[in-house]
């Protein structure tokens, strides 16, 4: 729906009891974060925060918490989204079915930025007058988590060759000067890096305009992967059926339609200690350096409603994001790379640590010879791919195979490739590498490996899901646990250093070396500190498995080999996924914060019947 404003979507939201009000006293610390979290984890309403402690404003959270709400927020401009982007994959449809797309190609004007508005619209605040809101114990302080981030080309100026980004924004805390100084913290890849690496060059500050709120096609498109060059203001304006108003102050860009904007500037190698910060993955990313934003002015419409989300352990409401995402852009990337079918990241994983892909061997001349060949180059354009190139596992098979398996049946994907995988060739690793930033698996900030894993031709062999009682294991090793065919669990001694997690490993590869004939029935054995969490389900594999283990160091093999500076394993392969030394500590949830949002629970309260 074209919203004007975010107090519009809340009252559309609330009409349609798809929002409920919190008139309690809250906590910016902490506390708003533990009940949105809880209310999420029931599949709750968005929640509307009246009443929070030191601040005159509202907040908002849980807005994109569901598919189902999410596409209900847009519901009036997807249809012309899924049309637009039928154009650009077959422009001849406009003349074969001109009725149908012409309505398409006039709301395609909403795409042009207005120019409209002016500051006396707003009216300035400093940052400590912005909610505080602390999501996690061991945050550095408040952060932003919902903003959008407006940087310029210094060499190309202007709005169309502007980048709209959600990076991370950190309000308090640290050594940050109060009112002054705030943390940006990016990824080397993304859009602002490519702007601040200019202005860098040229010695010059960038500047920077940082949005809260709006409308949410707005919000939206700050995380929208749009391909280079494309400017994500101009998806916000089909998104939302409005065009993006804007208006310049003080030489900055500014929203008219937000309800906060902080504008600043980046000055050349200007960095200050910026995190911990609870993350995605489940982990906190650690302090590290990143760049500093000298605030300039701070500014808040009247009735401004402050958004805001929490990250941590996959599903969350990022979750959504890009469930919506690959409702809009899924048909757009097979067409991109010539002989993928689709693919899967996984968001239990993390996203970014797990891709699965299904592609074609369209040039093989012998199918009962099958083996994996184009799908490896299938593979290398995905790893070169947008951000799938953080992937560190991938995941591909052949859908000549079997037509009916899909990366989202993610249990029957892993059975398929698991009956087919050959050790000794499906392997092929990218070693010393990037990977995600948010990603501590590896040897340091930015540094780990990759690895491909292809599996192509007919089954191999059957999967078992059951141990034998007499199956043993090495002194140290304990809890052989099944959860799907195909994959062994086994508890391994708490992980020390990096020589002696080795042995450990090697000296259980040695040990079921002579167990072969029962380990062709479990193709992948995955080592963690309790098989039994690790094992309980879909998710916990998946998050245990994948986002504690860096392919190249933590891959083994039981008879392993190298040929040729190719290496494979004759019989299971070992993913070791304990916990590292080096490994971002896990996010944990306050006993006490939990007893207050178990309050707002009972009888005469906001949640309850909620959670």
């Amino acid at each position: 729906m074209g919203y004007n404003s975010l107090d519009a979507c809340v009252k559309d939201l609330e009409k349609h009891k798809k929002l409920i009000r919190i008139k309690e006293p809250v906590d910016s610390e902490l506390e708003m974060a533990a009940i949105h979290l809880r209310v999420y984890q029931e599949n709750g309403p968005a929640l509307l925060f009246e009443n929070i402690k030191n601040s005159n404003y509202r907040a908002v959270s849980n807005l994109f918490g569901s598919l189902e709400r999410s596409k209900f927020i847009f519901r009036d401009t997807l249809n012309t989204i899924s049309d637009l982007i039928a154009l650009k994959e077959n422009p001849l449809l406009a003349l074969k079915q001109p009725f149908k797309y012409a309505n398409a190609s006039l709301k395609a004007i909403n795409a042009l930025p207005k120019k409209s508005g002016s500051v006396g619209d707003f009216q300035e605040i400093k940052i400590s007058d912005l909610p505080q809101i602390k999501c996690w114990p061991q945050d550095g302080g408040a952060f932003i988590t919902l903003p959008q981030v407006f940087t310029e080309d210094l060499e190309k100026p202007g709005i169309l060759n502007s980048n709209l980004g959600m990076y991370r924004i950190q309000l308090s805390g640290n050594d940050y000067v109060p009112n002054k100084e705030i943390g940006l913290h990016y990824q080397l890849h993304r859009g602002i890096g490519v702007h601040q690496t200019k202005a860098n060059k040229k010695n010059q500050p960038l500047k920077v305009s940082i949005f809260v709120g709006g409308p949410p096609s707005h919000t939206f498109s700050a995380v929208m992967p749009l391909p280079e060059g494309m400017s994500e203001l101009t998806f916000a304006g089909i998104l939302g059926g409005k065009r993006f108003r804007y208006f310049r102050d003080d030489d900055y860009l500014i929203s008219s339609d937000a309800d906060f904007i902080i504008t600043g500037e980046l000055y050349p190698n200007e960095n200050k200690p910026e995190g911990p910060f609870g993350d995605h993955l489940g982990y906190y990313s650690l302090t590290h350096d990143f760049p500093l934003m000298r605030v300039h002015k701070v500014y808040a419409k009247k009735q401004a409603i402050w958004p805001f989300t929490v990250v941590g352990r996959p599903p969350q409401e990022d979750t959504s994001f890009g469930a919506l995402i690959h409702e809009i852009t899924g048909s757009i990337i097979p067409k991109e790379i010539p002989g993928l079918h689709e693919v899967n990241a996984v968001d239990a994983a993390g996203v970014h640590p797990l891709l699965l892909a299904i592609g074609s061997e369209r040039y093989t001349p012998y199918l009962e010879n099958r083996k994996p060949q184009e799908i490896l180059t299938i593979a290398n354009h995905i790893l070169g791919f947008g951000q799938m190139s953080l992937a560190k596992y991938l995941f591909i098979t052949c859908k000549e195979d079997n037509p009916l398996v899909k990366t989202h049946d993610i249990e029957a994907y892993f059975q398929h490739l698991l009956e087919r995988i050959d050790w000794t060739r499906d392997l092929h690793f990218h070693t010393n590498t990037t990977m995600d930033t948010l990603d501590y698996s590896g040897s340091g900030l930015n540094a780990g490996s990759k690895v491909v894993i292809a599996a192509a031709g007919e089954k191999k062999r059957n999967l078992s899901n059951s141990i034998t009682e007499d199956f043993h294991l090495p002194e140290d090793f304990s809890k052989p646990r099944t959860l799907f065919p195909g994959i062994l669990f086994i508890s391994g001694p708490k992980y020390k250093d990096e020589t002696t997690g080795v042995k450990e490993i090697e000296k259980l590869a040695t040990y079921l070396s002579d167990k072969k004939e029962v380990l062709n029935g479990f193709p992948l054995i995955i080592v963690s500190d309790e098989s039994d969490f690790t094992s309980h389900s879909l998710n916990n594999f998946l998050w245990v498995t994948f986002t504690r283990s860096n392919p190249a160091s933590d891959i083994y093999g039981v008879d392993s080999f190298t040929q040729h500076k190719h290496w494979g394993c004759r019989s299971s392969l070992i993913i070791d996924a304990r916990i590292k030394p080096h490994h971002a500590p896990i996010m944990e949830k306050i006993p006490e914060i939990e007893k207050k949002v178990d309050a707002l629970g009972t009888k005469g309260h906001s949640l309850y019947g909620i959670i």
